[in-house]
């Protein structure tokens, strides 16, 4: 039923402009008229404007504004990617129910969104906000064949493809701050959480968190945030279409991981280091032995934030408190 929906959705934008008939839909679906019409039926639930004119057929003339599995994926031109998704209004976190579906046996590249979130979380166990409608919340469940010691290169991989949406399709520049958060002009707008299920010598599963503060105001930000974070509408003075900006984080995504696993990391880690928090700056380092001054100077293979010290030798950091 679902592949159905989605052949007709993609039947219907190849031809937007143009009318197609119940008969010709029928054929290339190998399923009855009455079925087809059954299925616009359900597309209109979700929002759509659809025209019936006989002789002539179908056509749809609005997209609606709320997401769905169906919205998503009108015009979503991905190989793997987002071909299921689940959606929800409500949720505690998406990555609990996209965790669920993984140890389930959820087939790679499915998505978990959700309009809101009431638990949401970010790395250490740290609350997110997730404000309805106002932002983009949702998990990714990945089955990469590599080692579990490099799925830290998926969480800097994702930083990219964030970084890249924000600056090509939403016009403003970001910055990636080690490890996994995205800042505007000194703000902190999305942020990723990655969780693994592994073995020894295998990934069985990989969980990618994002969550993006795209359309809130001021006031829908939580007063003790208002410092430190700011929404893409707040930086831009724009609102933005959830769906097309999903859709844009998701395409470039497939092709960014495609590239990633036949090519290695190296293209990863040039961008990340061009959008780089700091980089290049002296920041204080604080850990439970010491703490000291260190100039960032990029990030290595492994996900360590690469620092060079007064003697000019550069280390890896793991984990530290970074006083940005």
């Amino acid at each position: 039923m679902e592949s159905t929906r989605n052949d007709l959705i993609e039947l219907l934008e190849k031809n937007k402009d143009d009318y197609v008939s119940g008969q010709e839909l029928s054929r290339q679906l190998n399923i009855s008229r009455t079925a087809v019409w059954k299925h616009m039926k359900e597309l209109e639930k979700d929002g759509y404007m659809i025209e019936a004119v006989s002789r002539k057929g179908y056509r749809i003339t609005q997209f609606p504004s709320k997401l769905s599995p169906n919205t998503i994926q009108w015009g979503l031109h991905t190989n793997w990617i987002g071909k299921k998704i689940i959606h929800r209004e409500q949720v505690d976190s998406t990555q609990i129910i996209a965790n669920q579906l993984a140890r389930e046996g959820a087939e790679h590249g499915t998505i978990v969104i959700a309009d809101e979130q009431t638990a949401g979380k970010g790395r250490m166990s740290r609350p997110w906000h997730s404000a309805k409608g106002k932002g983009i919340w949702m998990s990714i469940v990945l089955r990469p064949n590599m080692m579990p010691q490099h799925a830290p290169q998926l969480t800097l991989l994702t930083a990219t493809v964030l970084a890249e949406c924000i600056d090509h399709y939403m016009g403003v520049r970001p910055s990636i701050k080690w490890p996994n958060d995205i800042f505007i002009h000194g703000k902190k707008t999305a942020g990723i959480l990655t969780e693994m299920q592994a073995e020894q010598d295998r990934i069985q599963y990989v969980v990618l968190g994002i969550g993006i503060n795209v359309n809130q105001d001021e006031h829908d930000i939580p007063p003790e945030l208002r410092s430190i974070a700011t929404s893409v509408k707040q930086e831009t003075n724009q609102e933005w279409d959830l769906r097309e900006s999903i859709q844009h984080i998701l395409s470039g995504f497939e092709v960014s991981y495609e590239h990633y696993m036949a090519n290695g990391f190296a293209h990863i880690k040039q961008t990340w280091e061009k959008y780089g928090y700091r980089i290049g700056e002296t920041v204080t380092v604080e850990t439970l032995q010491r703490t000291w001054q260190t100039v960032i100077v990029g990030i290595a293979e492994d996900g360590a934030l690469l620092i060079k010290e007064e003697d000019g030798n550069v280390d890896k950091l793991y984990s530290a408190e970074i006083q940005w």
